[in-house]
């Protein structure tokens, strides 16, 4: 062989060689750049419960339905016959914090009471709280 195939023939495989190392080098930085972005993404958990709320009627339905959509609530529904809200939320909110917002509308929901001044707010209609006491 003389030196110019030589030449050609260590070129070709020097060639060969990089195309192969910069082939796995973009892999393996490809793969890196893919597992640091899924570790750090957020881990997103919807959380569902049911909380008893107190109230009469479809008016009181809409309002404790639109007390429950705070941010991070996905899904609220009140049922007017069983007096359970179904709700579906994210991390950004909790029970308690929707819990204290429909409580603030004036219907004690789970654990939280609503205030005297806040169920005085009710129409008429709405005042849960003497079924309550004509139910016992």
């Amino acid at each position: 062989m003389d030196k110019i195939s030589r030449l050609i023939f260590l070129n070709a495989i020097f060639n060969f060689l990089i195309h192969k190392i910069m082939k796995q080098l973009i892999s393996a930085i490809a793969l890196l750049l893919f597992i640091s972005t899924n570790s750090f993404a957020q881990k997103k958990t919807i959380s569902s419960d049911t909380i008893h709320v107190d109230g009469i009627c479809e008016q009181c339905q809409k309002r404790i339905e639109n007390a429950a959509y705070i941010k991070g609530v996905k899904h609220a529904a009140w049922n007017v016959q069983t007096k359970q809200l179904i709700v579906v939320y994210s991390p950004k909110t909790s029970l308690d914090k929707i819990e204290h917002s429909i409580a603030h509308a004036g219907h004690n929901a789970g654990n939280i009471r609503a205030t005297d001044e806040e169920y005085k707010k009710l129409p008429h209609c709405c005042a849960y709280k003497e079924e309550l006491s004509a139910d016992k």
